[in-house]
């Protein structure tokens, strides 16, 4: 890499998958999940030796500004942002450019969703890496491709095309043209990918420019385009912020630009990756007993099978003659849901009393 590298993390979002644990103003990347630290902070140390603290911008939203910032206190305050309206991931990158083309028009920068869980943070940095030296080579928007273990219908995927090899040879031959992108599929769909070989989840990071990604916001979203040269003018900033941004296109960055691109490049992931997607996913990280209990706290059982507990304070719990559930518990509310049920947890979330949600 020869030019200064940026990083976006994109820290915003609901709290719904996670409820009761996450709420509006304490989503995914703001729980203790995984680990003793908040998946936001281990996001910020993935980054320790590759991007310094001074380039690197964390987007949030005004419901989460306040937590965002209490983890960070030693962030320069200019790097916390808050979106002051939920838009989508175009408005939150073209706002994200203009803030890194305003400190350096020749940079590279990256966009990391806050959210996911990578344990090997040399071979993430090996993979950023790589990004970084086939966008400034080549001048393509990259995208990074995780080789699918499951047929997941949850996912994104990216279709890989022939290899695209850099004239940089201490880079590995893992960097490839992206046919196309495909959006989530069925179950059928899904297996088909994954037997085809050649298909890789889309895991929402990506590796550019400022000067290319500026010219592709030109070519295929002119009013974000035009949004950033508000946002780049003099003086201007919290001006744009406060009359455009709410306006905007509520559209994703994939739809919005990388699907229309020309030039598009795939790096295939040498680190694990796991998207973490609800408490089912979480339950793969917690200790199990002989029954395939999983729990984070004291756990006594009779009879019970296959069960999820989590207690985000220390507790004892006691399961009697039940199977498959989820017992999630809170300092103001328990949530108990079959297994099978937890993608709707997410839909019961606005039924509940707002102080709840």
């Amino acid at each position: 890499m020869t030019k200064p590298l940026y990083a976006l993390i994109l820290a915003g979002g609901s709290g719904e998958r996670f409820w009761p644990l996450s709420r509006r103003a304490r989503p995914k990347q703001l729980l203790k999940l995984v680990s003793d630290k908040t998946l936001i902070e281990e996001t910020i140390d993935r980054l320790e030796g590759l991007v310094p603290t001074e380039r690197t911008l964390v987007l949030t939203n005004v419901d989460q500004e306040e937590a965002v910032r209490g983890l960070f206190p030693a962030f320069p305050r200019e790097n916390i942002v808050a979106e002051p309206a939920k838009r989508d991931t175009a408005a939150a990158v073209a706002l994200a450019t203009a803030w890194v083309a305003a400190r350096d028009h020749r940079a590279t920068m990256m966009v990391l969703p806050a959210d996911h869980v990578i344990k090997d943070r040399a071979a993430f940095q090996e993979t950023m890496r790589t990004a970084a030296r086939a966008a400034e080579e080549t001048g393509s928007l990259v995208t990074i491709g995780v080789k699918p273990t499951w047929a997941c219908p949850g996912f994104g995927y990216i279709e890989q095309g022939a290899p695209a090899p850099l004239k940089d040879r201490s880079t590995p031959n893992d960097v490839f043209r992206v046919v196309r992108f495909r959006e989530k599929p069925n179950a059928e769909l899904a297996d088909a990918f994954v037997r085809k070989g050649n298909f890789r989840w889309n895991a929402g990071m990506f590796v550019w420019s400022v000067s290319t990604v500026l010219s592709e916001f030109n070519r295929h979203a002119p009013e974000l385009a035009n949004f950033i040269s508000q946002l780049r003018a003099p003086g201007n900033w919290d001006r744009a912020m406060s009359s455009r941004f709410a306006g905007l296109p509520m559209t994703s960055f994939d739809y919005a630009i990388m699907e229309k691109a020309d030039r598009v490049l795939m790096v295939e992931a040498s680190f694990d990756w796991d998207d973490v997607g609800g408490w089912r996913a979480v339950a793969a990280y917690l200790p199990k007993d002989e029954s395939a209990n999983a729990a984070n706290c004291e756990l006594t059982t009779l009879q019970a099978t296959n069960n999820i507990v989590f207690s985000d304070h220390p507790a004892k719990i006691a399961l009697l003659g039940v199977h498959n559930l989820i017992v999630i518990r809170t300092d103001d509310t328990i949530l108990i849901c079959s297994r099978h049920d937890a993608e709707k947890i997410k839909n019961m979330v606005g039924k509940l009393p707002p102080e709840l949600q």
